[in-house]
């Protein structure tokens, strides 16, 4: 009896929070995976270290997704070891805070280009890999700050609202190759090294959840899980917002 062969998940900004999480979950659901982070590869390493004890392989591919070659490079190291990419998690991303008459043309084009360029360029190498072998998923992020909006935050609204276009454009040009592209909207969610009970929420975001409490990224990774899972098949061209109930 032959074996399926394993499908291979790549994810970016994986070395710590909502990253780190849907790389762990993908690895327990049998995933090879490609673990990126920018900068520091001790925490990316632990990554892979934690997805290999679930007796997947595990890559760690550094690089700055805001640089175009930079995306090709990264996933091109993840198709030579893996031969396709299967899963691509557009996670990684800036949120600098500027008032918006102080930004110039760097600030502005270095969340552009990380919040939702590195979307392009990655799906853009890994799609056709999809395509031959009629499956692919690609789940991208947006984000309170551009459903609601944030005052600071003006290139992160425009590039995250961006990223939901995309997913809409995506969805509708390649599911019929059997591809899905979806977003996920994380409400205020807990980092890895907030404290356990206590609630850290600089920006106030707390009181506009319902439960009143800060999500965690095991949360938003079982909603990354479930997209790429045989139940979210059915699932295209949507924003799931993971965010307690938070209403503007």
């Amino acid at each position: 009896m032959t074996s399926t062969p394993r499908k291979a998940a790549l994810i970016t900004g994986a070395g710590r929070n909502i990253g780190r999480a849907a790389t762990v979950a993908l690895a327990q659901d049998g995933f090879d995976v490609v673990i990126n982070g920018s900068a520091n590869r001790p925490a990316a390493e632990a990554v892979a270290a934690e997805a290999r004890g679930f007796g997947v392989r595990a890559l760690v591919a550094m690089g700055d997704v805001g640089s175009r070659d930079e995306c090709l490079r990264i996933a091109a190291e993840a198709l030579a070891a893996f031969g396709t990419i299967d899963v691509l998690v557009n996670n990684a991303a800036l949120r600098p805070e500027k008032p918006f008459l102080e930004i110039g043309p760097e600030d502005w084009a270095r969340v552009m280009t990380v919040d939702l360029e590195a979307a392009v360029w990655l799906s853009q190498a890994v799609l056709p890999g999809m395509i031959g072998q009629g499956w692919g998923r690609i789940v991208n992020f947006t984000g309170m700050n551009a459903m609601q909006g944030y005052s600071g935050r003006a290139p992160v609204s425009v590039a995250k609202h961006g990223a939901w276009g995309l997913t809409k454009a995506l969805a509708k040009e390649f599911a019929a190759k059997g591809i899905t592209v979806n977003a996920i909207s994380p409400g205020p969610i807990a980092a890895d090294d907030d404290q356990p009970g206590v609630k850290t929420d600089r920006h106030g975001y707390v009181v506009k959840v319902p439960s009143g409490r800060m999500g965690t990224p095991a949360e938003v990774a079982a909603v990354v899980r479930m997209l790429v899972g045989e139940g979210g098949a059915y699932v295209n061209g949507q924003m799931l917002q993971v965010n307690g109930g938070a209403q503007t």
